[in-house]
Formats: C-alpha cells, structure tokens, sequence
C-alpha cells in the first residue's frame, strides 16, 4: 500500500519560510520521481516543484528563486522549501508520486 504523508504546513506571515516534508512507504523511493503539487480554493491544482530519481529539479516560474526541492533517500523523504511566502502561495500542497497522491498539508500566508 502506497503513502505519501506531507507536514510542515501552517499559518505563515508575507516573507515567512516554511518546510514540508512528504515521507513514502510502498514505493521504490530511490528510483520514484516525486512532485509537489498545490492547490488554492476555487483553482485548479498546479505543479511547484518536480524533483527526478536522479535529482533534477524543475520549478513552476511563480516560485522559482524562492523554492527548493529536494530529497534523502535514505529517509523516503521529500521536501520543500519556500521562502519569502506571499499570500498567492495560499494553498494546499500534495506531494505525487506518479498516481500517487497525499493527502495535502494546508499553507497560509498573512499579508
């Protein structure tokens, strides 16, 4: 049975920073290709970061300088960075791997 467990959500202040984890299970994580993905009310859901098993990275242009993506294998672990949050970063974020999907950690950002 596959997870993909996000945290690190939360309420944060316009220019605040904020770190979400996705930890995996039933997956061959070291070879899995893992995304981030987010959604604000009333829109549709988005791509922000795409980090490859071989850890190339690509970023949606509305957080490139400001997100970072990454992963430890070792831990069945993703995260994401963001920094420099404005309140258009509101949202829920899922992390994906292939069909797979979280089940979203809430940000919110306060101007």
């Amino acid at each position: 049975q596959v997870q993909l467990v996000e945290s690190g959500g939360g309420l944060v202040q316009s220019g605040g920073s904020l770190r979400l984890s996705c930890t995996a299970s039933g997956i061959i994580f070291g070879i899995s290709n893992m995304g981030w993905y987010r959604q604000a009310p009333g829109k549709e859901r988005e791509l922000v970061a795409r980090i490859s098993s071989g850890n190339n990275i690509n970023y949606a242009d509305s957080v490139k300088g400001r997100a970072t993506a990454s992963r430890d294998n070792a831990k069945n672990t993703v995260y994401l960075q963001m920094n420099d949050l404005k309140p258009e970063d509101t949202a829920v974020y899922y992390c994906n791997s292939y069909r797979y999907w979280g089940q979203g950690t809430q940000v919110t950002v306060s101007s």
